[in-house]
């Protein structure tokens, strides 16, 4: 978590932070469109969220924009940077505003450690394919209430004999502590906190929308794309993690991927393994951040 070297610092004028922050918070709205539409009107949606509630943040942070460690933002013609005003930032003599890495560091120095080890160890691993989102099945297994208000794509009876027919191996901690009790004993494995580093593998549909949680978790110091990249990334894998779920998810226009067949078992793989390939690209990514808080040596209007 220390850098070898220091890079010049990159400074932006306010002509060209201005449209970057402003491109930011736009796309944070676009993304975020329905579910504040709905919230509006005080409509839940099963399915999107999720993105909200189990990774609590409210759309107004996804639409604030950090330029991310190393570089400068100067102060707009009256002064003035609103960053200034924000948690772990620091204005110099000249009115210019930077994230202060190592107040951030003193502060979070813990959880960019434990980032960085999960990150690294899931990186260093194949993606493991073949657990057709079971987890979502033994999350219902031989119970009659159910965490979503949708009703089971094959019935109760229907949705037991899969879980029953299938070999479960659940690698992920979140996943696993939301198993019925019926279930637990069915999962071949026993993830838990203290092993989550050791088990964390980049074919799990849930530790890629983790990335997400990584950003948040790291606040200013990931850079506003790549935190909605993430996002994004989420949101698109929550979509395949409910269809593949024994949930009937026809109600919001979604055709299931019915991993109870083959053809549903191979359309999961594929995409297993193209949330795969995107979310260690942004864990690349992450990890170039946090290992290197200070190496910002691209300036966010050249990349």
């Amino acid at each position: 978590m220390t850098a070898s070297t220091t890079p010049s610092p990159v400074v932006l004028r306010h002509d060209e932070w201005g449209p970057l922050a402003a491109a930011h918070a736009a796309r944070a709205d676009a993304s975020t469109a329905g579910h504040r539409e709905r919230r509006a009107r005080g409509e839940r949606h099963a399915i999107e969220d999720f993105l909200f509630e189990y990774y609590p943040t409210k759309p107004a942070q996804l639409r604030r924009w950090h330029p991310g460690a190393g570089v400068t933002l100067a102060p707009r013609p009256d002064g003035t940077a609103p960053h200034a005003a924000w948690r772990w930032y620091t204005t110099d003599d000249e009115g210019g505003v930077t994230l202060d890495v190592d107040a951030f560091l003193a502060e979070r120095g813990d959880t960019v450690r434990y980032v960085v080890d999960l990150v690294t160890a899931t990186l260093s691993r194949p993606a493991a394919t073949g657990c057709f989102g079971l987890h979502e099945w033994a999350m219902v297994y031989r119970e009659q209430e159910h965490r979503h208000p949708l009703p089971l794509r094959l019935g109760g009876a229907g949705t037991d004999a899969v879980v029953e027919a299938h070999r479960i191996r659940c690698t992920h901690v979140d996943a696993f502590r939301f198993f019925t009790p019926d279930a637990v004993d069915r999962n071949t494995l026993q993830p838990t906190r203290e092993t989550q580093v050791a088990m964390e593998q980049p074919g799990c549909l849930h530790a890629n929308m983790d990335v997400y949680k990584w950003c948040l978790k790291l606040g200013p110091l990931v850079p506003g794309d790549l935190l909605l990249d993430a996002f994004e990334l989420a949101r698109d894998i929550r979509l395949t993690d409910m269809q593949a779920s024994p949930y009937d998810v026809s109600s919001y226009g979604l055709d299931p991927v019915s991993i109870e067949t083959p053809d549903g078992k191979s359309e999961y793989i594929r995409r297993q393994r193209d949330y795969s390939e995107r979310s260690n690209a942004l864990r690349r990514r992450l990890l170039d951040l946090s290992t290197h808080p200070r190496a910002a040596t691209e300036s966010p209007s050249d990349a």
